[in-house]
């Protein structure tokens, strides 16, 4: 499955009928970060969310699963009726891979990135628009 089906899936899993599209002015952002192999969040238009994984397998290669599973991993956490976060844990990538008024999302994924001290692979998404505003519902 592609990134945009993951969201897509994870997004109607909870009512949202809208789904998302590839943009490539929205990817080439991502790229543009995800080719520093930073692992902070940057400034920009869009919304972002980033995954890093490794492993001690050869030549293993983080998915875009992977990344989505972390991300909708979060589900949990997220407490619609007040709007949060619970019991001290992030969801905020979840929330923003569901944000309903999200239309459009870009990818990348860069192999062999050094994050701490390892071998890494570094997935960004970018959103937009983006989602997480402050006393906004995800949906």
């Amino acid at each position: 499955m592609t990134l945009v089906d993951l969201h897509n899936d994870a997004r109607a899993a909870v009512g949202v009928k809208a789904q998302v599209s590839w943009s490539e002015a929205v990817a080439a952002k991502a790229r543009e970060h995800a080719s520093t192999c930073r692992t902070d969040h940057i400034q920009g238009p869009y919304g972002e969310n980033l995954w890093w994984g490794w492993s001690s397998t050869a030549g293993w290669v983080g998915k875009p699963a992977d990344a989505m599973g972390s991300w909708v991993g979060e589900k949990p956490y997220y407490d619609r009726s007040s709007n949060k976060c619970v019991g001290g844990k992030v969801c905020g990538h979840y929330t923003q891979v569901v944000w309903s008024r999200t239309t459009q999302i870009g990818c990348a994924r860069v192999t062999g990135c050094n994050i701490n001290g390892r071998s890494s692979t570094l997935i960004a998404c970018n959103y937009n628009p983006r989602g997480n505003i402050n006393g906004k519902r995800p949906y």
